[in-house]
């Protein structure tokens, strides 16, 4: 069960696909670059993992800055609030970030 409110789904694949392709912008937290900031927009998580994430600092409007990644490229850190987490990347697939203006 997905909870609603902040987080909301994705819908189809296919918006998001041209979107990614027309802009070359990244739309999810997985695809920042190490140093590269994005401010959170929604999490597509179900609700035990969305809300242990909100109660870290992942609350849509959060500026959030891609860190190092692990060797094998999984877990990666991103920074928040003051606090530096790790995040599988299956988990950083997830959380939508806002486009730019």
């Amino acid at each position: 069960m997905r909870f609603r409110g902040w987080f909301k789904g994705r819908g189809s694949g296919r918006s998001r696909f041209r979107r990614r392709h027309r802009g070359g912008l990244p739309l999810t937290l997985a695809e920042l670059s190490e140093g590269e900031a994005g401010v959170l927009e929604s999490l597509d998580l179900p609700e035990d993992v969305a809300l242990r994430l909100m109660e870290l600092g992942f609350l849509p409007g959060a500026v959030i800055v891609a860190g190092k990644t692990a060797p094998g490229g999984d877990p990666r850190v991103f920074r928040v609030d003051g606090s530096e987490i790790a995040l599988r990347r299956e988990t950083s697939r997830n959380l939508l970030l806002q486009s730019p203006p």
